[in-house]
């Protein structure tokens, strides 16, 4: 019975074995179940998917890219810019409201930097800035018809793929930006090396990177600085390039804890570090207007450097535009302001010139004194201080209303410096540039020691002589060489004040005519008292 199971076994193996080789073999079915009809078709249908972007662009559009750079055009009423395929950046970028002293629109970037602007790519290296992206878009133009319109440029290569999108408006200087970028874990985006600064040259303001970081941590950079690269981490409000006036600044409008800045070759450049996935920032180029950069509610205002003095400057730049709007003249608003300013220190100062007057009155009786006790510095002390309590002079009663103007005139001197909105602003006559030194006579030789190039004005030399009235009426102490040192101030200060702003100028020459007839006053009243 076991044999006969062992070769029943056997032979029902044989048996399906037999039918395995010969008649299932022969049945190639594999072309109804393998058939690539199903899955070809369902391959047909995802391969057009991309169109479910922003996962990642699917490699095949390598073999799309282009070969060579292709320029887009965007003008606004505000500005007019180039954009280029090659690595997504802007060439060009001028504004069509401001200016330069030739008349010419104002340009934030004539040509492509050493390190193009918005390009991405490692840190340092940038690589993507010499890749060229596809894109389908044709030059835009916006209008008060057209207000809005986008730009998107696209690449993919050896798993990386990137698509930027920028979004235009026709009356604001921000673009909108998108970048959706799937490969590398991380990526570095920059303002290049030479995007939103108009004027390097001007030595009277910043001019380089800048950062916010924080709260309102403004921190600025120079290239002499710069030796070694800085690394800055926190929360990166915001980076920039910015000269007195104009900035070209990159917003995240997503968290991001890094940034980085450092030179290459003789350019500064500056950088933010985003992640893979999608990253959206917004670009602003253009003028430190500050109610337009307040509006953005993004910290950009604090890219306008009011000084140490501005909590002072802040409120004081404030009235000069509500000034402006009533008088409709920057040079009459500084007039205004600049009396306004002086209203509260009436008291103060009158005072102060009353103090300095009897001051000037007992100098005889002081130097009788010193001279009388010249060896016995003690007893000169107490008989000093008895006669100023005799006449009630405080010996620093001129000190105190001094003190107090200086944060004052230092938040007014930095509001009338940086200011935009005095940049080409004119006054009356020959002054046709409140932020410009007043040139009406030319300049000093450039030959002459140590003044030469000084450019030459009367509102300068108006202002020495003002200041020259004033230190003739100011009582002065009876120490000869120190009159004639006060005596050579109202020349250093006409010198100094040459190649100032002529708003500032201005703000100084009302200033001093202002002390001058609150002198006479104390003067007049002083006399009459003495008189009776």
């Amino acid at each position: 019975m076991e044999k006969r199971a062992l070769i029943a076994v056997a032979l029902s193996f044989l048996i399906l074995f037999t039918y395995q080789y010969f008649f299932v073999k022969p049945e190639p079915q594999p072309p109804q179940v393998q058939k690539p009809a199903p899955t070809a078709t369902v391959q047909k249908n995802i391969e057009p998917a991309p169109e479910v972007k922003p996962k990642t662009l699917l490699d095949v559009q390598t073999n799309k890219l282009p070969s060579e750079e292709k320029e887009i055009t965007v003008e606004t009423d505000l500005y007019s810019a180039v954009f280029s395929n090659k690595g997504a950046t802007i060439k060009h970028f001028e504004l069509k409201k401001y200016k330069d002293s030739k008349g010419n629109n104002v340009f934030l970037l004539k040509t492509t930097g050493e390190i193009p602007a918005l390009g991405i790519g490692s840190k340092e290296e940038f690589e993507l800035t010499n890749a060229f992206f596809s894109s389908t878009a044709k030059n835009i133009k916006l209008d008060n018809n057209k207000k809005s319109d986008s730009l998107t440029f696209e690449y993919a290569s050896s798993g990386l793929s990137v698509r930027r999108t920028f979004t235009f408006y026709n009356d604001s200087y921000k673009i909108d930006i998108k970048d959706e970028l799937s490969g590398p874990s991380e990526y570095w985006i920059t303002i290049g090396t030479d995007f939103g600064i108009h004027d390097k040259n001007d030595a009277s303001a910043h001019s380089g990177p800048v950062l916010l970081k924080d709260d309102a941590d403004r921190l600025e950079f120079s290239l002499k600085n710069l030796n070694e690269p800085k690394t800055l981490k926190g929360q990166i409000k915001w980076i920039a390039q910015e000269d007195k006036y104009f900035f070209a600044s990159i917003v995240p409008l997503n968290p991001m804890d890094e940034a980085r800045v450092w030179k290459t070759k003789d350019s500064p450049v500056i950088a933010l570090k985003g992640k893979a996935g999608t990253n959206n920032f917004m670009l602003y180029a253009g003028p430190k207007e500050y109610d337009t950069l307040k509006a953005l509610n993004r910290g950009l205002e604090h890219v306008i450097d009011f000084g140490f003095f501005s909590i002072l400057a802040v409120p004081l730049f404030w009235v000069l535009k509500m000034l402006y709007k009533i008088a409709g003249n920057y040079g009459w608003a500084i007039v205004l302001l600049t009396i306004i300013v002086r209203i509260p220190f009436i008291p103060l100062i009158n005072k102060s010139q009353k103090s300095m007057k009897k001051l000037q009155e007992i100098q005889p009786r002081m130097a009788e004194i010193r001279e009388k006790y010249k060896k016995d510095p003690q007893r000169m002390q107490r008989e000093m201080m008895e006669i100023y309590k005799t006449h009630k002079v405080n010996p620093l009663g001129g000190c105190l209303p001094i003190l107090l103007q200086i944060p004052v005139f230092f938040a007014l001197y930095k509001i009338l410096l940086i200011s935009i909105e005095l940049r080409g602003a004119p006054y009356i006559f020959w002054i046709k540039d409140l932020s410009a030194p007043d040139t009406l006579f030319g300049h000093l030789p450039a030959w002459l020691p140590l003044i030469g190039g000084f450019a030459v004005g009367p509102l300068p030399i108006l202002m020495g002589a003002t200041m020259l009235i004033q230190q003739k009426m100011t009582p002065t102490s009876m120490d000869p060489m120190q009159n004639k040192l006060m005596m050579f101030m109202p020349v250093i200060f006409t010198f100094l004040f040459l190649n100032f702003a002529s708003g500032l100028v201005l703000y100084w020459l009302v200033n001093n005519i202002f002390s001058i007839s609150q002198q006479v006053y104390v003067n007049q009243k002083m006399a009459k008292e003495s008189a009776s």
